[in-house]
């Protein structure tokens, strides 16, 4: 049996990457796992009810914790009542703490130490695998556990994937941007980029969707709504669900993903799902997926090679076609996938 930790997954009113991939592994792995969240030991989530592991079960999450969140809970992982597994997504508060949230900061630390004590980790990018082995080389921790990559799936609502889209002829071209708005996201850039665009004359939309982050996103909806005066193809969308998400890139030339770090990118997986070629950051993590296609990786943060990037695929119809054909043809890792892997690793 696999215990799946839902703690915070199941309280969350949204859906940043984190929750997507408790949600969505959730989904695939169906009635080989139960739901459970912790309370100072495990409950199931469904009935409400304590359960009792066997020791040869698995306690499985992708959430991020601290001792102190989860009373209890470093005895339950030492303890042997059951093994445990853990998925681990980066290490972004540590390389980057000027613009991640305080509590993400404090805690991340002891909670990367506390994963050396699991018996099975996976992390979702080979990038990301790197820096959990660095941190705990660098802590000298003699024992750890065995740290393999899982491949997060690119279809993030369930549906079929989009092979063939039919822009109507003559519309102005969209660009989309998916990520919670915040300095680590980088928008800014794109909305520098934009402006001199626009400014330039080029007719085209942006379109950026995501909720906004509290400690460092004023600032970039500020910047939003003062260039929305000037610039009507400027559409921030705030609360779209996944359905209007989904829309947004049905009539999308090109996603755009200018971050700064990333666990794995899942924006530009599932842009590529929906047959729509992204324009991304050239960063290490990004090229695992980036480079089998359908992208245009672009220096970070050089304002002057993005612009240069998204008036191309703006306006070169042969690179677009290039890069559409690309993304729609090549192969793709699903969620179902992850499931079956982790069932097969976890017996």
């Amino acid at each position: 049996m696999i215990y799946f930790d839902v703690t915070k997954a199941a309280e969350s009113g949204h859906r940043s990457g984190l929750q997507r991939v408790s949600a969505r592994l959730g989904e695939v792995l169906g009635s080989a796992a139960t739901p459970v969240t912790w309370d100072e030991g495990l409950r199931d989530a469904r009935k409400l009810e304590r359960v009792q592991p066997a020791p040869g079960d698995w306690f499985l999450t992708a959430e991020v914790f601290a001792a102190d969140e989860r009373p209890g809970f470093g005895e339950f992982i030492r303890s042997g009542r059951v093994r445990t597994a853990a998925i681990f997504h980066d290490a972004i508060p540590l390389k980057f703490p000027h613009i991640t949230w305080p509590q993400s900061v404090a805690r991340h630390p002891s909670y990367l130490k506390f994963l050396s004590a699991f018996d099975r980790v996976w992390a979702v990018s080979e990038a990301s695998r790197a820096e959990l082995t660095g941190f705990w080389h660098w802590q000298g921790l003699e024992k750890t556990p065995p740290v393999g990559v899982l491949a997060l799936g690119a279809d993030f609502d369930g549906a079929a994937r989009v092979t063939r889209r039919d822009v109507p002829a003559g519309t102005r071209p969209k660009l989309l941007g998916v990520g919670i708005l915040e300095p680590r996201k980088n928008q800014a850039l794109l909305l520098d980029v934009g402006e001199e665009l626009w400014t330039a004359g080029l007719k085209f939309e942006l379109h950026l969707v995501g909720r906004v982050n509290p400690h460092y996103g004023a600032p970039l909806v500020a910047r939003i709504k003062a260039l929305q005066e000037k610039f009507p193809g400027l559409r921030y969308h705030a609360a779209a669900s996944d359905d209007e998400v989904t829309q947004l890139y049905a009539s999308a030339r090109a996603s755009v993903f200018p971050t700064l770090a990333e666990g794995c990118g899942l924006p530009l997986l599932e842009s590529l799902w929906q047959g729509v070629p992204c324009v991304c950051s050239d960063l290490p993590v990004l090229r695992e997926n980036a480079g089998g296609g359908g992208c245009l990786p672009v220096a970070v943060n050089d304002r002057a090679a993005w612009q240069d990037a998204l008036r191309r695929v703006l306006t070169d119809e042969t690179l677009y076609r290039r890069l559409s054909s690309e993304a729609a043809g090549r192969a793709l890792p699903t969620w179902a996938n992850a499931a079956a892997m982790l069932r097969a690793e976890l017996g």
